[in-house]
Parts: C-alpha cells; sequence; structure tokens
C-alpha cells in the first residue's frame, strides 16, 4: 500500500513539473526576440532604443525603409550642447553588417563596420550638412542605403534636440 502512495505521489510531482516546464516554453515562444540595440550618448546621458523598423535580420523592401524614416512616434530623444561629441554604438551584430548615419533621411556618413562612432554636436544643427533649427532626426541604418542599393535590414532613428542655453 505504502508503495501504491509513493508511486501516486511521484506521479503527481512528475506531472507538476511537465506542466510548468510546457508553461515557461508557451511563454517564452509568445514572446518576440528583441531587436539589436542602438544607442547615443551626450555627456553623461544616454537613450538607447529598438529597432523601429527590424525584420529578423532580413532584408527591408526601400518602402518600408521610406516610411520608418517618416515614421516619428515613439522617437527616444536627447539634448544635445553643440559644443559636446556625440557618440553611437551598436551592437556586434549590427557592425558586421555595416550601418550608416543619416540625418533627416539623407546619408550623413559613410558605411561603417565599428561598434562606436563619434561625431561633434554641431555638425547635427549644421545647415552645410542637412542640418539647422532646434532639432533634428538622425537615424541609424543597417546594412544598407536610404535610396536602395544594399540590402537594408534594420533602422533606428532619434530625435536631437539642441540644448537652449547652448
Amino acid at each position: 500500500m505504502t508503495s501504491l502512495v509513493l508511486r501516486s505521489a511521484r506521479r503527481r510531482r512528475t506531472v507538476a513539473a511537465f506542466g510548468a516546464v510546457s508553461a515557461g516554453l508557451l511563454v517564452l515562444s509568445a514572446c518576440d526576440k528583441p531587436t539589436p540595440l542602438a544607442t547615443v550618448t551626450v555627456g553623461s546621458k544616454s537613450v538607447h532604443s529598438e529597432a523601429a523598423c527590424y525584420n529578423d535580420g532580413k532584408e527591408l523592401k526601400p518602402s518600408e525603409v521610406q516610411e520608418c524614416l517618416k515614421d516619428k512616434t515613439d522617437i527616444k530623444s536627447i539634448t544635445i550642447d553643440p559644443d559636446e561629441k556625440v557618440r553611437f554604438g551598436v551592437d556586434p551584430e549590427v557592425a558586421d553588417k555595416g550601418w550608416t548615419l543619416l540625418m533627416n533621411g539623407q546619408p550623413l556618413t559613410e558605411a561603417s563596420k565599428k561598434t562606436y562612432v563619434v561625431i561633434p554636436g554641431s555638425v547635427f544643427f549644421n545647415q552645410q550638412y542637412g542640418g539647422g533649427g532646434k532639432s533634428t532626426t538622425v537615424s541609424l541604418l543597417e546594412g544598407g542605403k536610404a535610396e536602395g542599393g544594399a540590402k537594408a535590414t534594420g533602422l533606428w532613428s532619434f530625435k536631437f534636440k539642441k540644448d537652449s542655453d547652448a
């Protein structure tokens, strides 16, 4: 009789453990894999963001990239003193594919395979480079060009606001 009770208890624990593992796997399968991050740092302030457009590293259509460049909702913003340096950082998997900085949708830099790039803050508010005014939108384009050409696989955008004290 005792062995019957022990077997029954063991069976209940096995079923409970199996149920817990199954529930955990179900929860994990419902989660989307997070996109790689891009980070902007100015002085001691940083903002980071997941991609606005990303298809698990697969090619985005040029029309999708253009729509993402136009979409201004949920863009992280940071205030920039034009006298400070702006640091851009990307995950290594983004760097491996190469990435380009865009300002207001136009290429600002050549493609880079570095995880870290530094640009003077004054560039983002200079009309010579396509900036000007009190704010500008800066995007990081993974693996392609805004106008087409190479395969674009991701886009991250940030709003740069000029420091009013500058």
